[in-house]
């Protein structure tokens, strides 16, 4: 299950990366809640999808290799930063806080979940982590 887990998220991270990356102007819409947040900003746009595809990629090298935890760590702790500001600017009045059960649902949620996934088991020693 926390392989199949892992995958899941990875292509979900790496697919909204890319989607983000080649055409920004059809995810700013089409994304719930997005254009709630800022104006459109492509530049932008394809700064995140650049770190959404390194995440992805980080946790489906984790499947595959277990010594790639190091790198499922962090495109994780990048995702679990962004959900803070998420959560942040919505306590802020930046976004409506109802934005904020959407963003639980798409951001925190699978960021909290790839992280605690990503975290070696026991020891933190690489040959005790798969």
């Amino acid at each position: 299950m926390r392989k199949l887990t892992l995958t899941l998220l990875g292509l979900g991270m790496l697919a909204n990366g890319l989607f983000m990356l080649l055409f920004p102007a059809t995810w700013y819409p089409s994304i719930p809640g997005v254009s709630a947040t800022g104006p459109y900003n492509v530049h932008f746009i394809r700064d995140i999808g650049a770190a959404y595809s390194v995440s992805g990629a980080g946790l489906l090298a984790l499947v595959r290799w277990p010594q790639a935890w190091p790198a499922a760590i962090a495109g994780s702790a990048f995702q679990l930063l962004h959900a803070l500001v998420h959560v942040f600017d919505a306590l802020q009045g930046r976004v409506a806080v109802d934005h904020l059960l959407n963003d639980a649902l798409l951001v925190v949620v699978p960021a909290v979940v790839a992280l605690a996934l990503s975290w070696p088991r026991g020891s933190t020693a690489p040959s005790n982590y798969a």
